[in-house]
Protein backbone atom coordinates (compact mmCIF):
# COMPACT_ATOMS: atom_id res chain seq x y z
CA UNK A 1 0.00 0.00 0.00
CA UNK A 2 1.08 3.38 -0.60
CA UNK A 3 -0.50 6.95 0.45
CA UNK A 4 0.23 10.85 -0.13
CA UNK A 5 -1.26 13.71 1.29
CA UNK A 6 -2.11 16.13 -1.68
CA UNK A 7 -1.93 20.56 -1.33
CA UNK A 8 -5.16 20.00 -0.16
CA UNK A 9 -3.83 19.25 3.12
CA UNK A 10 -5.28 21.76 5.80
CA UNK A 11 -2.25 20.53 8.54
CA UNK A 12 -4.99 19.33 10.90
CA UNK A 13 -3.04 16.76 12.27
CA UNK A 14 -6.02 14.03 12.29
CA UNK A 15 -4.23 11.67 10.28
CA UNK A 16 -0.86 11.85 12.71
CA UNK A 17 -3.21 11.05 15.60
CA UNK A 18 -4.74 8.00 13.92
CA UNK A 19 -1.76 6.92 12.39
CA UNK A 20 1.47 8.23 13.69
CA UNK A 21 3.76 5.55 12.14
CA UNK A 22 2.71 6.60 9.07
CA UNK A 23 1.83 10.02 8.85
CA UNK A 24 4.39 12.97 10.44
CA UNK A 25 3.49 16.82 10.27
CA UNK A 26 6.27 18.90 8.36
CA UNK A 27 8.39 22.00 9.54
CA UNK A 28 5.32 23.53 7.28
CA UNK A 29 2.48 22.29 9.01
CA UNK A 30 1.31 19.64 6.86
CA UNK A 31 1.24 16.05 7.22
CA UNK A 32 3.55 13.82 4.97
CA UNK A 33 3.32 9.83 4.71
CA UNK A 34 6.19 7.99 4.90
CA UNK A 35 7.22 5.66 1.69
CA UNK A 36 7.39 2.80 2.90
CA UNK A 37 3.99 1.74 5.04
CA UNK A 38 4.36 -1.22 7.08
CA UNK A 39 1.35 -4.18 5.95
CA UNK A 40 0.00 -4.02 10.24
CA UNK A 41 -0.63 -0.60 9.27
CA UNK A 42 -3.07 -0.70 6.47
CA UNK A 43 -5.85 -0.70 8.27
CA UNK A 44 -5.42 2.67 9.96
CA UNK A 45 -4.00 4.10 6.83
CA UNK A 46 -7.24 3.60 5.62
CA UNK A 47 -8.77 5.24 8.08
CA UNK A 48 -6.91 8.51 8.17
CA UNK A 49 -7.79 8.61 4.55
CA UNK A 50 -11.61 8.08 5.68
CA UNK A 51 -11.05 10.92 8.41
CA UNK A 52 -9.66 13.27 6.37
CA UNK A 53 -11.95 16.52 6.65
CA UNK A 54 -10.76 18.07 3.37
CA UNK A 55 -9.90 14.28 1.62
CA UNK A 56 -5.66 14.94 1.59
CA UNK A 57 -4.97 11.47 1.68
CA UNK A 58 -4.80 9.36 -1.88
CA UNK A 59 -4.52 5.43 -1.33
CA UNK A 60 -3.04 2.80 -3.75
CA UNK A 61 -3.04 -0.85 -3.36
Amino acid sequence: MKAKVNEDCIGCGLCNSICPEVFTMTDEGFARACSDIPEKQDELVKEAADSCPVSAIEVEN
